[in-house]
């Protein structure tokens, strides 16, 4: 009797769930914002207290949408997260293929940054073929799935190179000089999350423009060539300054 409850017990053992390789050390991306009250959700990079790069099909509503700071496990209080409303969603025009992807998102309030909340800079070079990168984001990392996980993933993806990605891609992705590409055919090694961030030497150089599943290399906007409209951005859409009274002045 007891040699079959020990059967048992290892055969229930062997039935648990392996860990799944893909997640993010916790906290491990302080950058990475979880943005969420449009449908679906999806991710953007935190490069400075008020502002968030994200892309064009991130369905961000001012006061209606929350970033989530310091976030991991998005079912769970944790108690590292910070949560603060969208304030503004500047969107680049033209929308999208064949032109570009992009979008900022200000906060209604400047995160704290900590141990947990950080920002990633902006990039000081573009990307090269075969250079590795990483990526990160909430979505799956199953083929043919496409539902958000609970669990910040992480993956790492070496960049490809332009004319390869375009002979890859399906006909009808037109091909802008505002993409990058990254990933490999025919491989597990994939994420689907949009706005799922690509970090690269340290430094933020893409936002997922579009994932075309496991088949095919993922497409990122290339960041590192809208440097200047983030930063007329941010200069044209400020935070209100806040004024307050001279003490003198106070009843």
């Amino acid at each position: 009797m007891n040699f079959l409850l020990l059967v048992v017990a290892l055969g229930l053992a062997g039935a648990s769930p392996l860990p799944d390789s893909k997640v993010c050390q916790p906290h491990s991306k302080p950058w990475q914002v979880y943005i969420h009250g449009g449908h679906p959700s999806c991710s953007g990079a935190l490069i400075n207290k008020w502002w968030i790069v994200t892309s064009f099909n991130c369905p961000t509503i001012p006061y209606s949408s929350l970033a989530s700071l310091g976030e991991h496990d998005v079912t769970v209080e944790e108690g590292t997260e910070q949560h603060i409303q969208v304030a503004e969603v500047i969107r680049h025009s033209p929308y999208r293929s064949p032109a570009h992807s992009l979008a900022m998102v200000r906060l209604a309030e400047p995160a704290r940054l900590n141990h947990n909340v950080k920002t990633i800079p902006l990039p000081t070079r573009c990307t090269q073929p075969g250079e590795t990168c990483y990526v990160s984001g909430w979505g799956s990392t199953v083929p043919n799935q496409y539902e958000p996980d609970q669990h910040l993933k992480c993956i790492t993806v070496p960049v490809v190179d332009d004319q390869t990605c375009m002979n890859t891609l399906p006909e009808y992705i037109y091909w802008s000089h505002g993409m990058v590409c990254a990933g490999q055919n025919n491989s597990d090694n994939c994420l689907n999350d949009d706005g799922s961030v690509m970090v690269c030497d340290g430094q933020l150089q893409g936002v997922q423009w579009m994932g075309l599943g496991c088949s095919n290399p993922s497409v990122y906007t290339k960041l590192c060539l809208y440097n200047n409209w983030i930063r007329e951005v941010m200069d044209n859409y400020a935070p209100p300054l806040t004024t307050q009274m001279p003490p003198s002045m106070t009843t």
